[in-house]
């Protein structure tokens, strides 16, 4: 048998954690701020980030990872 021990994939850690900050981000620009337009969008593209990445590590070819991963940094700019 050969098993593999799962490596930490430092992409995938850092942007859950950004997901993570995200959405207390918009939380904090509703509740306190009242702005809900702004932190909805915000909220979208910022945690599409991570899925995209997640979608792409998966990816069943080099295309789809790269079009994946091109999406997620589309997100990310979207986001800044």
């Amino acid at each position: 048998m050969n098993f593999r021990m799962k490596t930490e994939n430092l992409i995938q850690t850092k942007t859950f954690a950004f997901a993570i900050r995200i959405v207390n981000t918009s939380k904090f620009l509703k509740n306190e701020k009242h702005e809900f337009t702004l932190s909805q969008q915000m909220l979208r593209s910022g945690t599409f980030i991570g899925a995209n990445v997640e979608e792409g590590i998966g990816a069943q070819s080099k295309a789809d990872f790269i079009s994946k991963f091109s999406i997620a940094y589309k997100e990310a700019r979207e986001t800044s």
